[in-house]
């Protein structure tokens, strides 16, 4: 063969293998698994879907760039940054001080689970430190550990899912009765119906369908107040004055701590299992009174979770508003929660578990999300996000047929 034809042929060859090797690339990019195809039908480019396989490879994604509203399954970093900065084993605690006016001071330090069950027990180890000193004067309260803030995405609603944070409170901001023929009784034989309740339930002018209603921000610390004295006077201490916001000082008298029976660890399963978005943001503010000292702000808190994602996750794309994924202000792509899931496997016990599923749900008005680990039949597992920001369209409704296609 002449020089000539070799040349022609091997020019030829070259570029029929480019071709092919392009039309292979192009057919490669633009067909999806066969196997998530029905599912890929139900996604458009409000909402977004990432499947990867247990070494972080993703096998199947759909918008997983594009940066929606995450609701309750932002938790998650949440979680991961209380982690980070707090430690699991970390324990809130609620400080008791004597002044020389014998007023007592009650400091919060934002625990999320100062519940009904542990005053009596708090109340009856004040009464032993105090002796024979058992007629005070005012009860002070000191809240000042948070600065007060509203979180975006709270309305004034009295649901418990818009209950104010604050640095001194008790049972989640919430009150808990039922009514009878004369009137109201508590609907928790641990927590008494004291008066302060009762004030504010008359205030409410509409039926409600759910007994459980949420303080405002201006209830919040004179509620626990009132039930702290509630369960003092039972152990035989008395007070002559007021009860007041104030704060502790200098010269005041250590009295004794109370150290929280649940660690970290507890608080962020309560947290993932109930979806509380009370809890979130109390842990959220006190991650940012602990990297930038207090008091705890929402800003501060905001601060240190998006640094904690530039750090630690290695982006830059996460939109941090609040802790808890009430507000849609926060914005997260699937690929960004695919590097929270990747860091949370450690603590995946810590999740809602059913059948072959592990995850964590997110419901606003209009967005539905889910984000988790998926094990099929096989062994083999998966961690999966799914983010629907189209009004009408049910997250969990894309899992179940997720969970068909890995089965």
């Amino acid at each position: 063969m002449k020089p000539i034809l070799k040349q022609i042929l091997k020019q030829t060859v070259s570029i029929l293998v480019c071709i092919l090797c392009f039309s292979g690339m192009v057919y490669a990019k633009e067909t999806p698994d066969k196997r998530f195809k029905a599912i890929a039908k139900t996604i458009n480019a409000r909402d977004s879907i990432l499947i990867a396989d247990e070494y972080g490879k993703i096998v199947f994604s759909k918008y997983a760039d594009n940066r929606l509203a995450p609701a309750s399954t932002f938790k998650l970093l949440t979680s991961l940054a209380a982690i980070h900065y707090l430690g699991l084993n970390y324990r809130f605690r609620t400080e008791f001080y004597i002044d020389e006016h014998l007023n007592l001071k009650i400091k919060g330090y934002g625990d999320p689970l100062l519940v009904s069950e542990m005053l009596p027990g708090i109340c009856k180890a004040i009464r032993q430190r105090l002796g024979e000193q058992i007629h005070l004067n005012n009860l002070i309260l000191d809240d000042s550990y948070f600065a007060p803030f509203t979180v975006p995405g709270v309305s004034d609603s009295l649901k418990p899912y818009d209950a104010a944070n604050g640095a001194l409170s008790v049972n989640f901001n919430t009150l808990c009765f039922k009514e009878t023929p004369t009137g109201y009784e508590g609907a928790e034989p641990q927590t008494p119906l004291i008066q302060f309740a009762i004030d504010k339930i008359r205030t409410i002018t509409h039926p409600l369908k759910k007994k459980r209603i949420n303080l405002t921000n201006g209830e919040t610390t004179l509620y626990a107040g009132h039930l702290f004295r509630y369960f003092l006077e039972k152990e035989g201490i008395s007070f002559s004055g007021n009860m007041m916001t104030g704060n502790v000082e200098k010269t005041d008298m250590f009295l004794m701590p109370h150290i929280s029976e649940f660690s970290l660890e507890d608080a962020i399963e309560k947290l993932l299992l109930s979806s509380n978005n009370f809890i979130a943001n109390q842990i959220f503010v006190t991650i940012g009174a602990s990297v930038y000292g207090q008091p705890g702000t929402l800003e501060k808190g905001v601060s240190a979770v998006s640094e904690y994602a530039r750090t630690v996750l290695k982006t830059e794309n996460i939109q941090v508003a609040e802790g808890s994924g009430i507000a849609r202000e926060n914005q997260i792509c699937a690929k960004d929660m695919l590097k929270i899931l990747e860091k949370f496997k450690p603590y995946r016990y810590l999740m809602r578990h059913e059948d072959r599923v592990i995850y964590k749900t997110g419901t606003l008005s209009d967005v539905s999300t889910r984000a988790g680990y998926i094990e099929d039949s096989g062994g083999k597992k998966y961690s999966f996000v799914i983010f629907c920001n189209t009004p009408g369209k049910p997250a969990h409704k894309i899992l179940a047929k997720l969970l068909k296609v890995l089965k």
